[in-house]
């Protein structure tokens, strides 16, 4: 908003100074013009590098976390014998960390919301995926209804999209669901379209509506060429309707929390012939 209102008043001043010297017309508006745009880039562009900075350095506070959770994994696959639930739930505590790390560092962001009109969607869509990832899906919900022109999470990439109708249909909308997906699939094309047709295909399935699900998977099929798609059709067409699963659709897809993932798995321990283990 400051960049604005200080490119508003440069350009009158510009137009002020041209007329008080005698500038032609079209010089003056020339220089309104001018005088507008020229601090609005300048501003843009340092408040854009500052803002790079801080992402970066939120990108680095998510990474380091999860190279971390990945060790965990990596050793517990690694030693037989390890107690399963256990490391599972030491991983969710290791998750629900780097999220609430990440909502409080989010918080920095605040100071470019009167510089950048568009920052505080940009904040809204940073805390909907940590908050999400946190399952205060109360806080989520309202995030979500709290869209607007300059508020609310920007539904521009495809998880964003699926985490909103993922939460519609816990919230049994079933007809919010289909509008969402049927509005925001034209702007997602090839595999960036995989999130929103693996939602509205399980939507399907869990609302009993077998065959609309079977449709759709042709669909997804040859919109995306993901397995999965073309697995659950194979099943589904068979009439093994208890075999469909979006597991397949990998990480992302469980970070909806729609299906939960296999546990992690340990290498067995091998005997030689004295009933040796190696």
């Amino acid at each position: 908003m400051l960049a604005l209102l200080i490119s508003v008043a440069f350009s009158v001043t510009c137009i002020i100074a041209c007329i008080t010297t005698n500038v032609s017309t079209g010089g003056t508006i020339a220089a309104g013009i001018a005088g507008f745009f020229a601090p609005h880039f300048i501003i843009g562009y340092f408040v854009r590098k500052r803002t790079e900075a801080v992402k970066k350095e939120l990108e680095e506070l998510v990474l380091d976390g999860q190279k971390r959770i990945n060790r965990k994994v990596q050793q517990f696959q690694s030693k037989p014998g390890g107690n399963i639930k256990l490391i599972q739930r030491q991983i969710e505590s290791d998750q629900k960390e780097i999220s609430k790390k990440s909502l409080e560092f989010i918080d920095r962001f605040e100071t470019f919301k009167k510089w950048n009109l568009l920052m505080d969607r940009q904040i809204a869509t940073m805390r909907l995926q940590f908050l999400y990832q946190l399952k205060e899906f109360d806080e989520v919900d309202k995030l979500i209804a709290s869209g607007g022109l300059f508020t609310g999470p920007l539904m521009m990439e495809p998880m964003q999209v699926a985490m909103k109708m993922a939460r519609q249909f816990k919230n049994e909308d079933s007809e919010g669901v289909e509008k969402t997906f049927n509005r925001r699939l034209k702007w997602f094309r090839g595999s960036r379209a995989t999130l929103l047709y693996g939602v509205m295909t399980w939507v399907y399935m869990k609302e009993g509506k077998t065959e609309e699900a079977r449709q759709l998977l042709n669909k997804a099929m040859e919109s995306t060429g993901n397995e999965a798609f073309a697995r659950n059709w194979e099943q589904l067409s068979n009439h093994n309707v208890k075999k469909f699963s979006n597991a397949g659709l990998g990480e992302e897809w469980f970070a909806l929390y729609l299906e939960n993932p296999p546990m992690p798995k340990q290498q067995r321990m091998r005997g030689n012939a004295q009933g040796r283990r190696f």
